[in-house]
């Protein structure tokens, strides 16, 4: 009854299947083992174009190295306040551009608005030695909030990149939730709408530690690969994170294990939403959800059994993962709904004061 995140759940049969057949043998280290070669042309086909592909295992670290090679150390990496890269990210991205600034812009349900964008760049001194230069937009799919860019959104932000010569990262650690929840192919989202590199994320969706950084504009890669080794994420044994990759994109996998977090965020949400004194933060299109609940509430709901993060203001966020129970969404939903109503007087009176 664990609802704090989807990377607290273990590994996918099929990932950990994976691994084991890896370990069988020897291979070559360094990414020179076949099943790392072949991670190249799997990707491609996946993405119906040529692309590049490095394997790491955090968020954190294809996130930085990607926009290492986006941003120059004097330049600006132009993101949302509640970005990962942004709070969560320990200063990562800053180190590893070697110094890069963060300018963050607000906007509603998580997500960056392209006007706000533009009038961002044209105040911020193109040109003015004084002032950091505007190099990359990262943008979160799906954002921060649970809640999804949609192509015609990613398409208007990446003009705005292409017109001031920008590059667009996309953080994409729920990537496969969006795709599932927004019935588009990955392409269609990401470099036919103008995206330069994807962070695709497979970890919190069945993987034990894996990601992959996606070059579709292959000229940036010329370097990752040295920045890659530098920080620390060229692995002697990488066939064992390939490996995971590999049984994420076979016979789609990773839209699978989305799928069911998406359609078990769904039921959840459905179910608290239709309860009294219960108010959703944001519309629900992925696999989290942020909801206020009455105090008393959330202490029934944590003397039960359930676990989730509390943020401010009585809100808590929820995360569904690829084994998420259904008898699980079901309990949550009824212990809410009976704390609800044995103690509605006391808690409507709280609520209305």
């Amino acid at each position: 009854m664990n609802f704090c995140s989807d990377n607290v759940t273990g590994v996918a049969p099929e990932i950990m299947a994976a691994l084991a057949d890896a370990n069988k043998g020897v291979a070559m280290p360094y990414g020179d083992d076949e099943c790392s070669q072949n991670l190249q042309t799997k990707f491609s086909y996946l993405f119906e174009k040529e692309v590049t592909v490095f394997p790491v295992v955090t968020g954190s670290a294809a996130n930085s190295l990607a926009l290492s090679v986006m941003c120059p150390p004097f330049g600006a990496i132009l993101c949302h306040t509640q970005s990962h890269i942004n709070i969560d990210e320990c200063g990562a991205p800053e180190f590893y551009t070697g110094g890069a600034k963060l300018v963050t812009l607000a906007g509603d349900c998580g997500k960056l608005v392209a006007q706000d964008l533009q009038n961002t760049i044209e105040r911020a001194g193109i040109g003015f030695v004084h002032h950091v230069q505007p190099a990359t937009i990262s943008i979160t799919q799906a954002s921060e909030a649970g809640t999804l860019y949609s192509k015609a959104e990613i398409e208007q932000i990446a003009e705005i990149a292409k017109t001031y010569n920008l590059n667009l990262h996309m953080d994409g650690t729920r990537f496969a939730n969006a795709v599932a929840s927004l019935g588009c192919s990955p392409a269609d989202i990401t470099w036919r709408a103008g995206v330069d590199i994807l962070c695709f994320g497979a970890t919190k969706n069945g993987a034990m530690a894996a990601e992959a950084v996606i070059f579709f504009n292959r000229a940036l890669a010329e370097t990752f690969g040295y920045r890659r080794k530098r920080g620390g994420h060229l692995l002697s044994k990488m066939r064992f994170v390939s490996a995971q990759l590999d049984a994420y994109i076979t016979n789609d996998l990773w839209l699978k294990n989305a799928t069911h977090a998406n359609k078990m965020a769904a039921k959840l949400a459905a179910g608290i939403e239709s309860l009294l004194v219960v108010k959703l933060c944001y519309e629900v299109q992925a696999n989290e959800i942020f909801v206020q609940l009455p105090e008393l509430v959330i202490e029934k709901l944590i003397a039960t059994g359930f676990a989730f993060y509390r943020g401010e203001y009585n809100t808590v966020r929820l995360v569904t993962a690829f084994d998420t129970q259904a008898a699980d969404v079901d309990a949550f939903i009824t212990t809410t709904r009976t704390c609800i109503d044995n103690n509605y007087n006391a808690i409507a009176s709280s609520t209305l004061g």
